[in-house]
């Protein structure tokens, strides 16, 4: 999409600090972090939410593998981390481009607020 935020990242018509990167995804810190450690991994390919994914499910097993890899390079990831993806308005999806957070560096208690 030629208005994504998300998309201009991945192209790198906007310059992010790389935590990770691959073919198809790509990964940086948070610009408004609600952790300690605070990363967003997302497609480089354009997908609007959680609902836009269907045949392209092998996208999720890269994005978890990129978090995977991210997390065990991190120390402050070693006592425990949260991966959220938010969905639609309502579900807190700030920018309409699949995206999920790696949270670290501080315990987390459930349910969230």
């Amino acid at each position: 999409m030629d208005d994504c935020i998300f998309c201009k990242m991945a192209k790198g018509d906007i310059q992010v600090q790389k935590i990770y990167e691959d073919d198809d995804v790509i990964a940086f810190p948070d610009i408004n972090p609600i952790a300690p450690v605070h990363i967003l991994i997302i497609p480089k390919a354009h997908l609007q939410s959680v609902l836009s994914v269907e045949d392209e499910s092998c996208i999720i097993s890269k994005i978890f593998r990129a978090a995977n890899k991210i997390a065990k390079a991190d120390d402050k990831f070693a006592d425990g981390f949260r991966i959220v993806a938010n969905c639609g308005e309502n579900g807190g999806q700030s920018v309409p481009h699949l995206h999920f957070h790696l949270l670290g560096g501080r315990s987390f208690a459930w349910p969230p607020g």
